[in-house]
């Protein structure tokens, strides 16, 4: 049919678990591809990078893309993918978010290749090589991508139309938006597609409004599942976190992670955290609080985890963003990403 739908689909810095999210729809897939063709999907298909740049700038009408932006190739596809897509949508919490990756802003390019190539125990480098981004041998010269100081989310190289968080999005909201763009029933650009609610606005656990003196791991005993986790002393990222997930983690007696990313109202989703759990402690004084905090294991990973690319902290990446600098009146940030 002359009208489908062009669709790519693409995997940046990210585990791959948005790519078979997709196919989380199950037989609602075989719809898909009666509504639609897709021209990209690396994951499921063999496409190269130049069947894309021979399409005509706009040719596609929407791009999946997941992944936050690690190295030269990722930030450059983004920026191809862009060109040729109508809709760019950023698919997933590294995409939206920085996400897991971007956990290592809090180390630079040096300190991690330090640890990937020399420090680690089973690491056998003597002559202490790194990888070069080229490098010549009889056959011609051999090219890798520049590993980038930082990593940034999607929305840091291209500009993005849609949100769709999650790691990784639920079928649901998927296909809520495979719906929404077949109809052309989109929502105004920019938005976030998921809830505006907090995830605990869906909870059914029971709030008794209790304090707690100490937090702990799932892994350490076993809640009860009809009380709220973080009144038991479990971080949960409900109380900051967008809704739209179904309550997947909850309802198996998990917490939230914080993969919705932030509210409306929860700008910084790690410091709204902090201060949600800081409401917890019983007492309340200073000195009450820094004995609580003390036993929240890694608490930049805690309330982070997620957003850490997207943070008021910006560690290791501090350039603008395209929409931070059209606010500013200040220049686009460079082709090649400095710290």
């Amino acid at each position: 049919m002359a009208d489908k739908l062009k669709l790519a689909l693409y995997w940046a810095a990210s585990c791959g678990g948005c790519e078979i999210a997709v196919l989380d729809i199950d037989e609602k897939i075989l719809k898909v591809a009666e509504l639609a063709d897709i021209y990209l999907w690396p994951v499921a298909l063999d496409f190269k990078y130049k069947d894309v740049e021979a399409l005509a700038d706009g040719f596609l009408d929407v791009c999946l893309f997941n992944g936050a932006i690690r190295n030269s190739e990722q930030r450059e596809i983004a920026e191809l993918l862009r060109r040729k897509s109508k809709v760019m949508v950023a698919f997933g919490a590294c995409a939206c978010y920085g996400g897991i990756p971007s956990l290592a802003n809090q180390f630079d390019r040096d300190q991690i290749f330090g640890r990937v190539y020399f420090d680690t125990p089973s690491t056998v480098n003597p002559g202490k090589v790194l990888p070069q981004t080229s490098y010549r041998v009889p056959e011609g010269e051999l090219h890798l991508p520049t590993f980038y100081n930082a990593v940034y989310k999607l929305d840091d190289a291209v500009k993005v139309d849609y949100y769709l968080p999650g790691c990784p999005p639920p079928p649901s909201l998927i296909w809520t938006a495979v719906e929404a763009i077949v109809s052309g029933n989109l929502p105004p650009p920019g938005s976030v597609i998921a809830e505006e609610k907090a995830v605990c606005h869906f909870c059914t656990k029971r709030k008794d409004e209790k304090t707690v003196t100490a937090f702990r791991r799932v892994h350490e005993f076993i809640p009860d599942p009809e009380k709220c986790l973080l009144e038991q002393g479990i971080i949960c990222s409900g109380p900051v976190t967008r809704g739209g997930c179904g309550e997947r983690c909850l309802s198996a007696n998990m917490p939230c992670r914080g993969c919705f990313g932030p509210t409306p109202e929860a700008i910084e989703q790690g410091a709204n955290m902090l201060g949600a759990v800081a409401t917890m402690v019983e007492g309340k004084d200073e000195q009450a609080l820094a004995k609580a905090l003390e036993t929240v294991v890694d608490p930049l990973g805690t309330f982070y985890r997620f957003t850490l690319a997207d943070s008021f902290l910006r560690l290791r990446n501090r350039s603008l963003t395209a929409r931070e600098a059209e606010r500013a009146g200040a220049a686009p940030a460079p082709k090649e990403v400095a710290s």
